[in-house]
């Protein structure tokens, strides 16, 4: 039995149109018997259905039937850095410009990393988001709430987003991504097409001719569309080949090492050429143990390091399986009469806070 876990926060709340029970000065934390897994949104009423089911594509336009129309998720923790320092400046302004110039009163979810989310990573890899500033503890900007204590930044982003009418999604022991993942597989199913809004290369790994990413451009200071064509010009190849060849030239950001860093002389260009002729690392790494696949440094290392390889694509390959389903209210059309408000007030606020960071006179979120 889920029990609810309540956060009373400063200011009116409005109630978002996401299912809600609980009373309106309140958010809500819903945390499940398995320690590992909570929702920042409350649990459905008895009438409501949950849907749930495997990736299935299919084509679709925004002028086509609502059925077949757009579900973004937000990836908020990335849009809350301002290049490597964390920033809720940073995050109202991709809010702001995202609200309004791209899923206007398309369906939002967003999503947020979970506690310990990082952590079955780090035990395959210690060096796995190894260098990265956990935002949640980062308050410089927030002196004080209504109750004197130092909030949690994530406390003040879900009061925003809740006022924007879009659901917060959080599920401890995972990652943001493995939940986008996983929610996008069961919003395909029921005939929808996915945009995820983040910078993370990662969701690259997802592209196809029903799931978009959206990428903020911050010397352009606007979102800009990522799709399949965007991709298969960039990288002469398809999206499924993307995670191979991760997995053998790695990811710097992710603190994940290439091959290179073992056989200097194994780089793209031939990491490329190996996963497009056997289109997988899995199918690459069993030819390689069986025949000739490649010039003798290529053969020696795929065979030396196979184990080193699928080790790194444990690690960046994004889970699909986890416990969390999707509800129908998230997939209506989004109420956005009280983004101008929320936003401005927003935006007021952490002007105040960053006046006041150095006075003890209290700053309150009364948006």
């Amino acid at each position: 039995m889920r029990t609810l876990e309540m956060s009373v926060l400063a200011g009116t709340y409005i109630p978002p149109r996401f299912p809600c029970s609980c009373n309106s000065t309140s958010s809500v934390s819903c945390k499940s018997k398995n320690p590992a897994t909570a929702l920042i949104v409350p649990n459905p009423k008895k009438s409501e259905k949950v849907l749930s089911g495997s990736f299935h594509q299919t084509h679709g336009a925004q002028s086509l039937p609502p059925k077949m129309k757009r579900v973004f998720f937000l990836d908020v923790n990335p849009l809350c850095y301002e290049g490597s320092k964390p920033s809720l400046h940073s995050f109202a302004r991709w809010l702001s410009l995202f609200l309004s110039q791209v899923s206007l009163t398309d369906p939002v979810i967003a999503v947020i990393d979970g506690e310990r989310g990082s952590e079955y990573r780090r035990k395959l890899l210690p060096s796995y988001k190894a260098h990265r500033k956990k935002f949640t503890k980062h308050v410089s900007t927030l002196r004080k709430f209504s109750g004197g204590h130092v909030p949690r930044s994530h406390q003040v982003i879900n009061d925003v987003l809740g006022k924007c009418n879009v659901p917060v999604i959080k599920v401890d022991g995972h990652e943001a991504d493995d939940v986008v993942a996983t929610l996008a597989g069961q919003v395909l199913n029921k005939g929808f097409r996915v945009v995820i809004a983040s910078p993370d290369k990662d969701f690259k790994q997802l592209i196809s001719e029903d799931v978009q990413m959206v990428m903020p451009l911050p010397e352009l200071q606007r979102w800009s569309f990522y799709t399949l064509r965007h991709y298969r010009d960039q990288y002469n190849c398809d999206p499924q080949s993307d995670l191979s060849l991760r997995c053998i030239v790695g990811d710097e950001v992710d603190g994940v090492p290439g091959i290179q860093h073992l056989v200097p002389s194994f780089g793209r260009k031939t990491a490329l050429k190996l996963i497009k002729k056997h289109g997988s690392l899995e199918t690459l790494l069993n030819a390689a143990a069986v025949r000739t696949v490649g010039r003798p440094y290529a053969q020696d290392a795929l065979k030396k390091y196979a184990d080193y390889l699928r080790r790194n694509y444990e690690v960046l390959a994004l889970k699909r399986d986890v416990n969390v389903q999707l509800y129908e209210e998230w997939l209506v059309e989004r109420d956005n009469h009280n983004d101008t408000v929320t936003l401005s007030t927003f935006f007021r606020y952490l002007e105040e806070s960053k006046e006041l960071t150095h006075s003890t006179r209290p700053i309150f979120y009364n948006g």
